[in-house]
């Protein structure tokens, strides 16, 4: 009992001093770079609004959402907070600006984060449809893939083509030097991730897992989280030479040998640090590899970050 409750004390320790690096970080170095006075007008359109005749696909910052379908997972006041990760619904997540989600299904094509359930994925299309049809020059990546644990819905990849196949952008590596206005009216690259049926194939409308790739780490210690990302987000290509999607999550993961079992105080520990990060690729001179940029409980203020770094791409000014 006594070496539990000392490894406690040691783990609150080890927070709050992971918690102080990055507060102090925030405070000596700040938290501003080229576009991150920028605040768009419009985050439902914030892409038409940075010309898409102007930005190419690979000079975009997508703004995305980490476990995207969670909003209703488990029970209210039970099991909800022990793996809820967003609080807006899909299309509130879309109209809030966020371009990248990661959705998570079982084999009855129903929404999942281990072991609790949600909506069918038909809701998250639904919402994904109704968004496309009230923007005209937003491009959304939807990667969706079979939980770990869980077995592939069946025909799944027949599913994503026959509901979505007007909107699909084609797996072809020449997107990732065209622009907005080039790949429209196709405006989503869907990423199916199956865990033993075959990949999508070169060509196809489909995606296959080459084409977005991240490397998690599952801590909650934010000042560790923090690094671990630039790390290995040094470690890639500039975006100019790659032809695929990378992905840094601004998140923490809640431990089970630790007090605090809820995503939401846990995550907070690195989620106000999102523009820190952005100014440290700029100070470390890694600016020119961040791409995907996902977050917990996704808000304006992080949208905003990535559409700013964006627009000064864009404008060759980052």
């Amino acid at each position: 009992m006594g070496s539990h409750v000392s490894k406690q004390v040691e783990r609150r320790k080890s927070i709050r001093t992971e918690k102080k690096v990055l507060f102090i970080m925030k405070q000596s170095n700040g938290s501003e770079y080229p576009g991150s006075d920028y605040h768009p007008s419009d985050r439902k359109n914030w892409m038409s609004g940075l010309n898409p005749d102007k930005v190419q696909i690979n000079q975009i910052v997508w703004p995305g959402t980490h476990d995207s379908a969670t909003n209703k997972i488990g029970f209210p006041f039970v099991s909800r907070p022990f793996a809820q990760c967003q609080s807006l619904s899909i299309y509130k997540q879309l109209v809030t600006g966020a371009r990248v989600l990661d959705i998570r299904v079982q084999e009855d094509r129903r929404v999942c984060h281990g072991i609790l359930v949600t909506y069918s994925v038909d809701i998250v299309i639904e919402d994904v449809k109704k968004f496309l049809s009230e923007t005209h020059s937003e491009i959304i990546i939807l990667e969706i893939r079979t939980e770990f644990g869980h077995d592939d819905p069946p025909d799944f990849d027949k599913y994503l083509e026959d509901k979505l196949g007007e909107y699909l952008i084609q797996q072809d590596d020449q997107v990732f030097g065209k622009k907005i206005s080039e790949l429209l009216p196709k405006r989503v690259i869907c990423v199916w991730k199956p865990r033993k049926s075959p990949q999508p194939k070169a060509g196809g409308l489909l995606w296959n897992s080459g084409h977005l790739k991240d490397n998690w780490i599952d801590t909650d210690l934010p000042s560790t989280k923090f690094e671990s990302n630039m790390k290995h987000l040094g470690e890639q290509q500039p975006v100019t030479s790659r032809k695929f999607f990378y992905r840094v999550e601004n998140t923490v993961t809640p431990q089970a040998d630790n007090p605090i079992l809820c995503v939401k105080p846990v995550t907070d520990r690195i989620r106000p640090y999102a523009r820190v990060f952005i100014s440290q690729c700029i100070s470390r001179s890694i600016v020119d590899r961040l791409q995907i940029f996902s977050t917990d409980f996704i808000d304006g203020d992080f949208v905003d970050a990535c559409a700013g770094l964006t627009k000064a791409r864009a404008e060759g000014k980052a």
